[in-house]
């Protein structure tokens, strides 16, 4: 008992040092991405900020992160390659904060991040079969677990990079998916986890009041990158290997909102002819926005549906699959109950407006048959019947 009051407070003292030192860091990265010119300028209908903001928060973040580990983490050799592998993210993303770099090359330098800490370890062996009627309870990856593994840390990296649209989003998202790793951890003694995780907690909320809306500091692809890169690795280090019978479920559940965004993202995109990582406007936080809400709502709504997650992963974990998914299904019912109270208008609007989208995206698919019928020839395409965005490709 004495050895567990002694991890606790050492989990503890972890996210104190990390929230301290990422907050006393915050003002001086920001002096600092005004004399490299890291700066946010907005030039497009998807940002939601009207004045130039320093986008270099993610650096302050890592300094919380880093020194707690230094203090209070157990180096063992599978969390000095993570190590290694988030200080090649945070380096790429600083360079990219201070001139952006083509989305080839860092998608690249993202997959060797990630395939340094799975040679050294760190490795999805076995996943629990989704199939509830097969025999086997179990997928074993075989040889497939490298490139699972790293497609799942380079697909968490950027799925967390992508929600980072308004002012707090990712950085409270991050810190609830972080808080619901480390009460799991907890749960199950793998106290190494827990303190990497408090260290993330704390390094988040430290840089928080600097990034709540009205946001004095981005965290840019820098923060944005590292937090999702961190998660994947851990959530591989704790998750999948100490609970494969769940394994499927867990890190889905705790890491749901930033993997649906981007699926929806990329199928949207897919559907309508687009190139999957050409950024528009339509992610679930500006959908929210268009609905009505302010920054501070939408954020807020999206907190909520991310601690529901994370709930629901920490119920799995602690009282099995059935009592999970009623009390998942549960929480859900209330959320959209409380939606159409709070906002009713909003809620029919946005309805209507995607009926209207489908009904308009059937019709013009028709269209093209009709030039055939008549027997003349359809009109050559010209400039400006380019798709839009095509000049103005670029990563998010």
């Amino acid at each position: 008992m004495l050895l567990n009051t002694q991890l606790l407070a050492g989990v503890f003292l972890a996210l104190i040092v990390a929230l301290v030192v990422s907050f006393l860091a915050s003002p001086i990265v920001k002096t600092f991405a005004y004399k490299v010119g890291a700066v946010d300028v907005p030039k497009d209908n998807r940002r939601m900020h009207h004045i130039p903001i320093p986008r270099l928060g993610g650096l302050a973040i890592f300094l919380g992160f880093i020194v707690s580990i230094l203090l209070f983490a157990e180096m063992t050799n599978p969390f000095r390659s993570i190590l290694l592998g988030s200080v090649i993210i945070v380096v790429l993303g600083v360079v990219d904060d201070i001139t952006p770099l083509p989305a080839k090359l860092k998608f690249f330098v993202q997959i060797v991040a990630a395939l340094i800490p799975a040679l050294n370890g760190v490795l999805i062996h076995v996943l629990s079969n989704p199939n509830l009627f097969s025999e086997n309870p179990y997928w074993d990856m075989g040889v497939l677990s490298i490139p699972v593994t790293v497609l799942w840390i380079v697909a968490i990296t950027n799925a967390v990079n992508l929600i980072d649209g308004l002012d707090g989003l990712a950085i409270g998202v991050s810190a609830i998916s972080a808080t619901t790793v480390l009460v799991i951890s907890l749960l199950v003694s793998e106290f190494q986890v827990a303190v990497v995780m408090a260290a993330l907690v704390g390094a988040c909320v430290g840089f928080m009041p600097y990034n709540l809306n009205p946001a004095k500091m981005f965290m840019g692809d820098t923060g944005a990158t590292f937090l999702g890169y961190i998660l994947a690795c851990m959530s591989v280090e704790g998750l999948f290997k100490s609970w494969a019978i769940i394994s499927f479920a867990v890190p889905f559940l705790i890491l749901g909102l930033p993997i649906f965004d981007t699926a929806f993202a990329f199928i949207r995109r897919i559907a309508h002819g687009q190139s999957p990582m050409q950024a528009d406007r339509s992610h679930i936080h500006h959908r929210l926005i268009d609905m009505g809400l302010n920054q501070k709502q939408a954020v807020a709504t999206l907190y909520v549906i991310s601690a529901i997650l994370g709930l629901s992963a920490v119920v799995l974990t602690t009282s099995g699959e059935l009592r999970a998914m009623i009390f998942f299904v549960s929480l859900c019912v209330v959320a959209m109950v409380a939606a159409r109270v709070v906002f009713p208008k909003e809620v029919r609007d946005e309805l209507h407006e995607e009926m209207e989208e489908l009904k308009d995206h059937g019709h013009h698919a028709e269209e093209p048959e009709s030039p055939a019928q008549d027997g003349s020839s359809a009109p050559e395409k010209t400039e400006e019947q380019e798709p839009e965005g095509w000049e103005t490709e670029e990563d998010q």
